[in-house]
């Protein structure tokens, strides 16, 4: 067993016995982060309040090239696990507990690896992952941006911790969701409806269109994904079966590949039917990964690629579910997601981390900022 993985594991069980659930985002500059400040000797450090339970620590020695950043904010506990979520239970191959997996386990690993080497090394820890509203990273990009390579001091690149069987994910797609509301008018359900009357049928008709237009996405490809991910969450509306439905809500999300321009999307899918929707309203995005069109998210991920080979961190396939790293791409660092776990043990009841991959993530750190490649 390699000798960081116990310190790994005293770790996680402190981080897992702090409540960072988002919802309610009750996250303060204490608790967690006072846990945090004391493992980091030697280090620089600033704490930022972005409000609403939103907490970044941005800790640095030494002059580095490359910045880890993992955050520590977890999804809400089910009614389904079987013991507390906050107390970490460890099995003769897995650590259970809640954020084990996302992706505290590399929160962990990153403050094993600070206290066991004194080579240079930045860690961004961040609290809003979970709420589709990245105020840390934000924060963080306004005071660091990416500088042209020759102009002052700065990092390099980021590497973003989130479950990835230990592999350096490349591109990912980006995400979006949409708030339409659709008017109609109120009346008798017995007559004759022109296409415009009925709220819900306007709805519905959107729909069908909707579906259409995304199975004719599937041919489209970038980087192992295809086509278009796209899901309605809600349709509501309506009162009665014998009353015209006078309003109609839909609210819906999709995935598009990093060649999928975002307001391209948004255009064709509010004029999908007619009539159009009352109210149309993108509700949150973020970007793909890489970020760009597609001659610069080729490039962004060649770079990305190139980086990864040279940490000797295998490479492996682009993934569905999106990432911060897509922010710090889209603001001009080169970046790749790369981290213990499996997204599948993710926001799951008993979520667990293979102590495997904890290993060889924990080893894998180590030996990069060990070497000084950090």
């Amino acid at each position: 067993m390699n000798p960081l993985l116990q310190p790994t594991l005293e770790h996680l069980k402190a981080l897992v016995g702090f409540d960072t659930r988002n919802p309610p985002r009750a996250i303060t500059t204490g608790g967690i982060f006072d846990y945090i400040r004391a493992q980091l000797p030697g280090f620089d450090i600033a704490v930022t309040d972005h409000g609403a339970g939103a907490v970044s620590l941005h800790a640095v020695r030494g002059q580095p090239r490359l910045l880890f950043n993992v955050h520590l904010d977890t999804v809400p506990d089910s009614p389904a696990w079987t013991a507390s979520p906050h107390e970490l239970r460890v099995t003769e191959d897995r650590a259970i507990g809640l954020g084990a997996c996302d992706i505290k386990g590399a929160a962990a690993a990153l403050l094993a690896v600070a206290n066991a080497s004194d080579g240079d090394m930045a860690v961004l820890f961040s609290t809003d992952e979970e709420a589709n509203d990245p105020r840390c990273i934000a924060g963080f990009l306004r005071d660091f941006p990416p500088l042209p390579l020759g102009e002052g001091t700065g990092y390099e690149a980021v590497i973003v911790a989130e479950p990835t069987k230990g592999e350096a994910v490349l591109a990912h797609r980006g995400i979006q969701s949409v708030l339409m509301r659709f008017a109609g008018h109120a009346g008798h359900a017995s007559g004759e409806q022109k296409p415009s009357d009925s709220a819900l049928h306007q709805a519905v008709r959107w729909g069908d269109a909707a579906l259409d237009f995304v199975a004719a996405q599937a041919h489209e490809r970038f980087g192992g994904l295809t086509g278009l991910r796209f899901n309605i969450g809600r349709i509501e509306g309506g009162i009665k079966a014998n009353m015209i439905a006078p309003s109609a809500e839909v609210r819906f999300g999709m995935r598009p590949l990093p060649t999928m321009h975002p307001d391209g999307l948004l255009e064709r899918f509010r004029t999908l039917a007619e009539p159009a929707p009352a109210h149309f309203e993108e509700t949150f995005r973020g970007p793909s990964l890489p970020a760009g069109d597609t001659a610069t998210a080729e490039a962004r991920r060649l770079a990305a690629r190139d980086l990864a080979d040279e940490l000797e961190i295998p490479v492996g396939n682009a993934v569905d579910f999106w990432t911060e790293a897509s922010l710090f791409s889209a603001a001009g660092y080169t970046a790749f997601v790369y981290g213990p776990g499996d997204i599948a043990q993710a926001h799951t009841a008993d979520e667990w981390v293979a102590l495997g991959q904890l290993e060889h993530y924990v080893q894998t750190i180590y030996r990069i900022v060990n070497s000084g490649n950090a």
